[in-house]
């Protein structure tokens, strides 16, 4: 691995004056080493820092006593390289996975000593029963020779040590010179096939090969919006611009986890066209069998997918990508993706892109698969949710939809309900409703005055839309009216309907919450005008605990609280009669209002004291022009 170096710009979209990137950083030379203690601070009990090194060890390598040594019983690996690619390759570091990782600087290879030390520290000599060591490394330039120096010095004192090279990016040429692919995400699920390996006790020679089949078998394809800018670097690296010369969004594919230059740089791409051309590349990169290149998977295949975040992409954004790459693998390719990872894996600090990685599982791959589906400790890989039966996914199967009561044929539930109490209930209820209708309809214009001052100027036509609403209802006859849940119920459906915004929800759950509270009347016989004021008092409550304000809050609360505290004081039937008063509270509280200098809740809450004082909060002018509407008539 090497630093990259930031290349000038190359549009017109670049100025003169470069940006300073922005890092979570103390001093980039101490980075690596704050960054070890960092995962040392997360893992206490996991992992183990190896003495004058940036090396990471499995905890269990800390009893160094030949007799309890994890290297007579597996064989250990090793796997390392420069930083910024985190999770790995420390994350990667458990049982059924990698013994320990060598973490060179920023973007750099562990140097030769690290190495070395790093195998010696898990393993122990073939004459003293040592199981031997495997390297496993990214096919650049620095890691192949540094840990393939450190492996031919380790095997000189007489450690068992061999080295498997991954290769598996497509990106570029197969004859572009003697460098070959690039080592990119797929080494991951090599260090995951190795490490069940190991750990199901097999010799070193098996383990290699194990390893190779899976570095042979597959390939990846890497795409980004933006490139990646390592810590310390005095400019943003801007080498992928924003947009091109005629302001269309750009995006690079096939660049490395480097922030190498890739196949091309081209217009922003969809989620699909984007899938479609990583895998395009995948196939047309192929692989070799008999000396004859195929392409990398043909329908009937089962495909392990594993779709890699390079570290500045959201995870929503993430599960987009895996859809569609898996969706085309799948319908168009005729493949079955029995195991698609998603997540960081291999990533190239916060650059904005993705990869793909895909392995067959056919020949030796598949012999491999219960060694990658093997349970493992390491912190950064999350055990595989396969498929492994059955013609579609048991989660491309959707649970049924439990309906409500409401929903049923059936209805409403008759014969649960309480009885009602109260004369003429339903007669009643009506010309209540059709006076409140009548009286926020004609009450629109100065809500809306209000709020236009003191909020987003809705609050008239929402209430205005939600008495319209149930007007409607009123006359056509789909209000329940005989019996007050069922009706609060049909009002929430109402107000549902019809208002939206934060007080058409307020009032719906106000009126659900009055539905559900009547039908546990603490009263055996059945629903009283008393128990009408305790629903409303429930319905109140409601509005102040979802919607987390509370009575001096500014809100519709500075008018329900003191209503529903006088309708809740009367006992029997002189409830209904204590309307008026409550109608007359609700008043004073909107007159509070517009003395109150702030508000705790809703978009007032972003207003000056100059700009509220005065003017009174709209929503709770709406709750008591509707107790003044009540009041006459009970």
């Amino acid at each position: 691995e090497k630093h990259i170096r930031v290349s000038p710009p190359k549009t017109s979209t670049s100025t003169s004056t470069m940006a300073k990137p922005k890092k979570f950083l103390n001093d980039p030379t101490n980075a690596v080493d704050e960054f070890i203690s960092g995962l040392l601070l997360q893992y206490p009990n996991h992992l183990r820092k190896l003495a004058n090194h940036h090396v990471l060890l499995h905890s269990s390598f800390a009893n160094q006593e030949k007799s309890h040594h994890p290297n007579a019983k597996s064989v250990s690996l090793l796997s390392g390289g420069g930083s910024g690619h985190e999770p790995s390759h420390a994350g990667f570091i458990g049982r059924n996975m990698l013994s320990g990782a060598i973490l060179g600087g920023i973007f750099a290879s562990p140097s030769v000593s690290s190495i070395l030390a790093a195998i010696r520290a898990v393993t122990l000599p073939t004459s003293q029963g040592g199981k031997g060591c495997l390297l496993i490394v990214k096919n650049y330039t620095g890691d192949r020779l540094n840990f393939g120096m450190a492996c031919e010095l380790a095997n000189a004192e007489g450690l068992a040590v061999k080295m498997v090279v991954v290769a598996d990016d497509c990106a570029l040429e197969r004859k572009k010179g003697i460098t070959g692919a690039r080592g990119v995400a797929g080494t991951v699920l090599v260090h995951k096939a190795a490490g069940g390996a190991a750990g199901e006790g097999m010799d070193l020679n098996a383990v290699v090969d194990v390893a190779e089949a899976v570095a042979e078998g597959v390939g990846s394809m890497g795409v980004a919006l933006g490139a990646v800018t390592i810590p310390g670097a005095e400019e943003v690296n801007d080498r992928l611009a924003d947009t091109n010369d005629e302001g269309e969004n750009m995006m690079e594919i096939g660049l490395g986890i480097h922030g190498e230059a890739g196949l091309r740089q081209c217009s922003l791409m969809s989620c699909n066209e984007i899938a479609e051309e990583m895998l395009k590349s995948i196939q047309n990169y192929g692989r070799e069998v008999d000396s004859e290149i195929v392409p990398l998977y043909k329908a009937g295949d089962e495909l392990l997918v594993l779709v890699n975040n390079l570290g500045g992409t959201s995870n929503f954004e993430m599960s987009l990508l895996a859809r569609s790459l898996v969706s085309q693998l799948e319908k168009e390719a005729g493949c079955k993706a029995t195991r698609v990872l998603v997540g960081s894996f291999m990533t190239s600090f916060d650059m904005q892109g993705a990869s793909v990685s895909i392995l067959p599982l056919m020949g030796k791959s598949k012999d491999a698969l219960s060694l990658i589906d093997a349970d493992t400790d390491a912190p950064a890989w999350a055990n595989v949710d396969a498929w492994t039966s059955g013609a579609i996914r048991p989660s491309g199967t959707e649970i049924d939809e439990v309906p409500g009561i409401a929903s049923t044929e059936s209805g409403t539930g008759t014969a649960s309900l309480p009885p009602v109490l109260i004369d003429n209930f339903a007669d009643v209820a009506r010309t209540i409703l059709a006076s409140i209708c009548k009286a926020l309809i004609k009450a629109e214009p100065l809500l809306t005055k209000y709020d236009t001052i003191v909020g987003d100027g809705d609050c008239g036509m929402t209430m205005e839309r939600g008495a319209k609403e149930i007007s409607q209802r009123l006359e056509s006859g789909t209000l329940r009216l005989n019996h007050p849940s069922q009706l609060f119920a049909d009002l929430a459906d109402a107000v549902s309907a019809s208002m939206g915004g934060t007080s058409g929800i307020l009032l719906e759950l106000m009126f659900r919450k009055a539905s559900t509270s009547l039908l546990s009347s603490t009263d055996a016989e059945g629903i009283t005008s008393s128990d009408m004021a305790e629903a409303f008092q429930s319905g109140v409550e409601a509005v102040s605990f979802y919607g987390g304000a509370q009575e001096g809050s500014r809100t519709m609360l500075d008018a329900l609280v003191p209503a529903s505290a006088i309708l809740s004081s009367g006992k029997g039937e002189s409830a209904a009669a204590n309307i008026g008063e409550a109608a007359k509270a609700a008043r004073k509280g909107v007159d509070a209002t517009a003395a109150m200098d702030c508000a705790e809740a809703g978009r007032s809450n972003y207003l000056s004291k100059e700009v509220l004082r005065g003017t009174p909060d709209p929503g709770a002018v709406a709750v008591a022009v509707v107790l003044e509407a009540m009041a006459p008539i009970l």
